[in-house]
């Protein structure tokens, strides 16, 4: 277990947040949820015109695969620079980076010019920009978020999460009949400047870096430690394997929604609204309950009964006949309500344990492994769902969940995690020896 230097708690080296610590924290929440929002309806408007536009299973999953290579080739890397640089002033070049990618966009799109590979580009591109702000975001949570509220607040991230999903679809197909795409996508650069602005006011928490004996100065070294730390982390290992398995089945099942709505259920893009809209409300309430309820005392198993009630409602949606919208509208919004209950507590879990001096490089390397079997998963859906129907894939992914969030029940590697935390880093070692 690592030990820490005077004033900090339990995986921080700087001083804990003080009492006042909710004005910046939610200054800066305030801007990215505005930001994120923009980029929903921007999500939404872009798949459904590959949906429409090509009609095409392959296409689509083509969109989810350009849009995790970046994570899956570049997240290791990028980990490093976002433990050295200035963590805020990543989060707002990536804002600002966003904004730009999404204002050529709207060019393309207001001459008419927008072809489909130009939408894997610019997916490619967010997805990029993404793999630099989202492990800084939540490295920044961890300095700036006392411990015993880490749990609450990654709750309230999902409630809010939630409510982005019910407000961007229908909101994004309010606009497609309305305004033209190319507006679409100015609305992104608007909300992506909002992001920037609290944080050209606020500061974020860094955390020290030890220049002693030993400490590690070069991109490799740092980049081998971030390796190290996961590799030597018996409890961290586990619960890689127990997220890739599950990515595999639910890549897939997602990226199927649009066609499931299309073809299965021969919806419009109301209709897809409502299903991502439900998804979202269910996010919402499954976020308040984490954030009142705030798990079980072992967080852990709060994410594995999640993962075993998410298994259920896939199970059940793969049984929903053609006629029966509503049921399956129902059935997103309680695969909604668990999502909180799985996320939540495993991102406090790493926030808690993992020492700020790492946390870039940690949750890098975790989405990039976590990633890379997201291809997987697709490439054998493809061919499964077009030879015995799109539904086949949601049984299939509903008893992986169910099996693995079972087993995972009984492997002490992944109950003792918050117990067993990770080896001790270069910094935790120097501090040892001066006291």
């Amino acid at each position: 277990m690592a030990v820490q230097p005077p004033n900090s708690s339990p995986g921080k080296n700087i001083e804990s947040p003080g009492a006042r610590w909710q004005v910046p924290y939610f200054s800066m929440w305030t801007g990215q949820a505005i930001s994120l929002l923009g980029s929903r309806v921007v999500a939404f408007a872009v798949i459904w015109w590959l949906t429409a536009t090509s009609g095409s299973y392959t296409v689509l999953a083509m969109a989810t695969l350009v849009g995790l290579l970046p994570e899956i080739i570049l997240g290791p890397f990028v980990g490093v620079l976002v433990d050295r640089w200035n963590r805020r002033l990543v989060m707002m070049a990536a804002d600002a980076g966003v904004a730009l990618v999404s204002l050529l966009l709207a060019y393309l799109f207001w001459i008419e010019a927008t072809e489909i590979w130009h939408i894997y580009l610019v997916l490619f591109t967010r997805s990029l920009i993404g793999s630099f702000h989202w492990p800084a975001f939540m490295a920044s949570t961890a300095l700036m978020v006392p411990d015993e509220h880490l749990t609450r607040i990654n709750g309230l991230n999902q409630g809010v999460g939630g409510l982005i999903n019910i407000i961007g679809p229908p909101l994004g197909a309010l606009l497609m009949a309305t305004i033209s795409m190319a507006g679409i996508m100015m609305l992104d650069v608007l909300t992506a400047a909002i992001a920037i602005i609290p944080l050209l006011f606020i500061a974020v928490p860094q955390p020290r870096r030890a220049e002693l004996e030993g400490e590690p100065s070069s991109y490799w070294a740092e980049l081998r430690q971030g390796f190290d730390y996961i590799m030597n982390w018996r409890g961290l290992l586990a619960l890689v394997a127990l997220a890739v398995v599950i990515k595999i089945a639910l890549t897939p099942a997602f990226s199927l929604m649009p066609l499931l709505v299309f073809d299965y259920f021969e919806g419009t893009a109301a209709q897809f609204g409502l299903m991502e809209a439900a998804l979202g409300i269910g996010i919402i309430v499954g976020g308040l309950i984490l954030a009142v309820w705030g798990g079980f005392k072992r967080r852990i198993f709060t994410s594995l009964l999640g993962i075993v009630l998410l298994g259920l409602g896939l199970l059940v949606l793969g049984l929903v006949p053609d006629t029966m919208f509503i049921a399956a509208v129902l059935l997103v919004f309680f695969m909604g309500l668990t999502t909180p209950i799985i996320d939540g507590p495993i991102m406090a879990i790493l926030q808690g344990s993992v020492t700020p001096d790492m946390q870039g490089r940690v949750f890098a390397l975790l989405t990039s492994l976590v990633s890379i079997t997201s291809p997987i998963g697709l490439v054998i859906a493809g061919p499964v769902s077009d030879l015995v129907g799109i539904q086949f894939w949601f049984l299939i992914s509903g008893v992986i969940c169910i099996v693995v969030g079972c087993i995972f029940f009984f492997i002490p590697a992944i109950t003792n995690i918050e117990e067993n935390k990770g080896p001790e880093t270069v910094h935790a070692r120097a501090v040892k020896a001066a006291e």
